[in-house]
């Protein structure tokens, strides 16, 4: 354990997926050609990991994982930012981890009001460094600490101080994969009630046989981790099921957003042949 997380012992760390996912989008920086898909450098000030973390086999022989993590936060943040053109000053991450679009692009997220929903002591543990690496707690940053198992994330977002009322953007990608369909439909649910116009971006994960023939053993070898590590998978969805589900939880519009559709965004004319993997699919929906 490095001297800063040494410090902050008493506080749980951050679970390996937000710390996996936090350091993919930082080896995007030294491993990948530019034009990068996502700047993030502040994950991996956070995290301050060892000097060999790019040698861990979860970083070495998973490239196209990567991939489609730089993308998944390309295009969240290109939709708040589009969004709040359009007058949207509310920005709810369900499922927050380690993101840092509130420190990397102060430009936008001080026009907004963020609420980050997660684990208490993800978000304690967050903080703390945030405010050690000098990012401060600004105002309009709201951490809102959920243990989803005891408590409404709705009613605690309520009592951070969100606005039912006013349209909102929400956020919640890499959750869907470890919920039970009903835990998904209550959120699908619940978010399908805010004021018109909101959009919900969220995350769903393809069953085994709908990916392509080279992401088949990678998936296989996560699964089997995420079992070892009591996070297990649950939840996979063809794209049929996804927008049935946002039908049936009242959304007035719904598509979803393919690997292939990201390729098409943010990977044409690429140098290092970097290309996301065929796993993950967005709903993009509109109350």
């Amino acid at each position: 354990m490095n001297p800063k997380m040494e410090q902050n012992k008493k506080i749980k760390e951050p679970d390996n997926t937000a710390v996996r996912t936090a350091l993919w989008r930082a080896l995007h920086m030294q491993m990948d050609a530019k034009p990068y898909v996502l700047e993030d450098k502040i994950g991996l000030k956070l995290i301050d990991p060892p000097d060999d973390w790019q040698q861990r086999p979860d970083m070495k022989f998973t490239k196209r994982l990567r991939a489609s993590i730089v993308a998944r936060a390309r295009f969240i943040e290109d939709l708040i930012i589009e969004q709040s053109k359009h007058g949207i000053s509310q920005y709810v991450i369900l499922g927050a981890g380690l993101d840092t679009f509130a420190q990397r692009r102060p430009d936008i997220a001080s026009k907004l009001q963020i609420y980050e929903i997660d684990q208490p002591d993800t978000l304690t543990w967050k903080q703390q460094r945030l405010i050690e690496l000098g990012f401060g707690d600004p105002e309009y940053l709201h951490f809102v600490p959920v243990n989803f198992e005891t408590s409404s994330w709705w009613e605690q977002l309520l009592k951070a101080g969100f606005n039912a009322n006013k349209p909102a953007v929400v956020a919640c990608t890499g959750v869907s994969l470890y919920l039970t369909k009903d835990a998904i439909t209550s959120i699908l649910n619940q978010i399908a009630t805010l004021a018109s116009g909101s959009k919900l971006a969220m995350t769903f994960y393809l069953p085994t046989e709908l990916l392509d023939e080279e992401d088949k053993p990678m998936q296989e070898i996560a699964e089997k981790g995420a079992r070892a590590a009591a996070t297990p998978f649950v939840s996979f969805f063809a794209p049929n099921e996804i927008l049935a589900l946002a039908r049936e939880a009242g959304f007035k519009e719904a598509k979803t957003i393919s690997t292939k559709d990201m390729e098409q965004y943010y990977f044409t004319n690429r140098t290092d042949n970097l290309l996301p993997a065929t796993g993950e699919v967005f709903l993009l929906a509109t109350t």
